[in-house]
């Protein structure tokens, strides 16, 4: 099998690198380990996602969908259920890959595109004592599990570390009714955004100790509990603070690392800071005509960032393939490191009083806004550095309000779940109403994104719809 441009990775960065080399005249070939496109966002059923690429805030599977509409339009072909083993550079790139319908089988092409994103850390990394139970789990597994598969990893749960996907996993363990003890975070700050520990925690009565982390899990079965202790500057245990928590599961979100094992395969250098391969100013790495982006060149805060730089990759990869076929010749050039965010560290105030001193949710920011009502009645509103955190503040103060996320049982689908959403924000106090009529619907296949699912839900006449597509069984 031959193609000029190959893309090992269906997800945001894949589908956005293919798009843009097509357009560019090259013929692409994407190759998915999963039974679908879209990469993680399938299972990021959350809110936050394509505010920069698409101007509104979309789901995960939302964001995807939206790629995959265009791949599929541009007729850009598709390997899916395909696990790549081995990448080569050189004059072709070959590429030995594997699935059921071909066997073991090999590809040659002019350039390969990188963009298999990042995994998790696992416990091995966390250096925690004790036996290994069942109830660990990563958050993103857990997140599947839960998202995807509709099953629950377990009822009592403690999550280690405070990412986002950590105090997102906290949000959604609560609403499919486990009890959230606390979230631990080793460091005094926590990773994840302003606006989520708000939505994630606070709104859900959720723990954050910071300082504090998991010395001891306890259970040889299964987890029955951890200790938690403070931790000093040095971030070594304080003895004397240790606490038994009593516990069915341990979710770790401990940070990402890029996929790293295709890279090393094909010769490609690894940088020692982003972990990722180490590329020139066309996102070209050491091995020869291959490149990387998105969260396997380093891990990314947004997923719309992962989309521009892979449309990037997509356009010098076919410039590279262009330049091969016409017989020229260029030199490698200098390496780049990508620029890398700050990483993301917020405090609260201590002693904040809630009810004037808000953290503004609608966007990344997390603007501190005061709000005090005057001796009339109105409301003084100050920090907010939009009209969106001014909104936000008056109705957090009269009548506050969120969007609901989550899922439903799929039936004679060729998945088990289909991810919903309010279409619209909700009164907060109507949460735990409307996540009981959305954990008692069962809906049939197919469903596409945008039915309207329930009505009218928990009377606030706002409806819920389908943010994910489920086709019949027997379609696929």
């Amino acid at each position: 099998m031959r193609t000029e441009l190959a893309i090992i990775g269906g997800g945001p960065a894949g589908m956005a690198a293919a798009l843009s080399a097509h357009e560019e005249g090259v013929s692409v070939l994407i190759l998915e380990r999963d039974r679908e496109l879209g990469g993680i966002l399938n299972q990021c059923i959350h809110n936050g996602f394509g505010l920069h690429t698409f101007g509104e805030e979309l789901t995960g599977p939302e964001y995807a969908d939206r790629f995959v509409k265009k791949v599929r339009q541009a007729r850009i072909p598709c390997l899916l259920n395909t696990i790549v083993i081995d990448v080569r550079g050189g004059n072709p790139c070959r590429i030995t890959a594997m699935n059921r319908q071909q066997g073991l089988f090999e590809i040659e092409a002019g350039a390969v595109v990188l963009a298999m994103g990042c995994r998790e850390r696992p416990r091995g990394a966390m250096n925690i004592p004790g036996f290994r139970p069942s109830g660990i789990y990563c958050a993103g597994t857990a997140q599947r599990l839960v998202n995807i598969e509709g099953r629950m990893p377990g009822r009592e749960v403690v999550v280690l570390g405070s990412g986002d996907i950590g105090l997102i996993m906290a949000r959604r363990m609560s609403l499919q009714g486990a009890k959230v003890k606390l979230v631990a975070e080793i460091m005094p700050y926590s990773g994840g955004l302003k606006r989520n520990i708000v939505q994630c925690l606070d709104d859900f009565g959720i723990p954050l100790r910071l300082g504090h982390t998991v010395s001891e899990i306890h259970g040889k079965d299964r987890v029955e509990a951890v200790t938690l202790v403070r931790v000093d500057e040095n971030l070594k245990p304080i003895a004397g603070t240790e606490e038994f928590i009593a516990c069915d599961t341990l979710l770790l979100s401990c940070g990402l690392i890029p996929e790293n094992e295709l890279s090393e395969s094909a010769g490609a250098r690894i940088d020692s800071v982003t972990h990722g391969p180490v590329v020139n100013d066309r996102l070209e790495t050491t091995a020869e005509g291959i490149f990387a982006c998105g969260n396997v060149l380093h891990v990314h805060d947004l997923v719309d960032n992962v989309s521009k730089e892979a449309q990037s990759a997509g356009v010098f990869a076919a410039s590279y393939v262009k330049e091969r076929m016409a017989g020229r010749e260029r030199q490698w050039g200098q390496a780049v490191r990508p620029k890398i965010p700050e990483k993301t560290k917020s405090v609260l105030p201590k002693g904040r009083d809630a009810g004037k001193t808000l953290i503004c949710i609608g966007c990344p920011v997390g603007c501190l806004i005061t709000a005090q009502r005057n001796s009339d009645g109105s409301l003084a509103i100050s920090g907010n550095t939009c009209k969106k955190g001014e909104a936000y503040a008056r109705n957090e103060m009269t009548d506050p309000k969120r969007g609901v996320t989550s899922f439903m049982t799929a039936e004679d689908g060729d998945c088990r779940t289909v991810s919903v959403k309010t279409k619209g924000e909700i009164p907060r106090d109507k949460i735990w109403q409307c996540m009981e009529e959305i954990r008692a619907k069962t809906v049939k296949a197919p469903v596409k994104v945008g039915d309207v699912l329930i009505a009218n839900v928990a009377g606030t006449g706002v409806d819920v719809t389908a943010t994910s597509n489920v086709r019949r069984k027997k379609e696929v």
